[in-house]
């Protein structure tokens, strides 16, 4: 796989008959190998290994509802008192992250109500704290390490 805009990670991966699986120690099952999944994996490991979030708070494609219809986040991180804190929307390396991404993220936080927010393709990343009151965001060099 491409290499990514991440520090470097080992995953456990495997060769099947479909491709190849690499193994989510969030949602504890093997997962096809895709771009997006290579995306997602490294920012789990970013968020547990280099900003110490803990892994029993984060959460990997997790459902909600926004505007009536069945969705999935990327990944939401929970602070200690399980409250959504971070939403990260992961993306292929070869999409862009454009407008259309950061409306597809907000939609999905009209639910969640985050106060961070991020934004990937593995090669760019966007991270930004939202102020939900003035409904605006203020872009950050990076995400808050975990505040144990």
């Amino acid at each position: 796989m491409q290499p990514l805009n991440f520090p470097s990670y080992t995953f456990r991966t495997r060769r099947v008959e479909r491709g190849i699986e690499i193994w989510d120690n969030i949602r504890k099952k093997w997962l096809l190998l895709t771009p997006e999944e290579w995306v997602r994996q490294h920012t789990v490991a970013y968020l547990i290994n280099d900003l110490q979030y803990p892994q029993g708070l984060i959460s990997v494609e997790r459902s909600l509802k926004v505007n009536g219809l069945q969705k999935r986040a990327d990944i939401v991180v929970f602070d200690k008192t399980s409250i959504p804190f971070l939403l990260v929307e992961c993306k292929a390396p070869e999409i862009e992250i454009s407008q259309g991404v950061f409306d597809q993220a907000a939609r999905y936080n009209l639910t969640l109500k985050v106060p961070f927010l991020m934004v990937t393709n593995g090669l760019r990343h966007f991270c930004a704290q939202i102020n939900p009151e003035e409904g605006s965001w203020n872009y950050l060099q990076d995400l808050p390490a975990f505040k144990h």
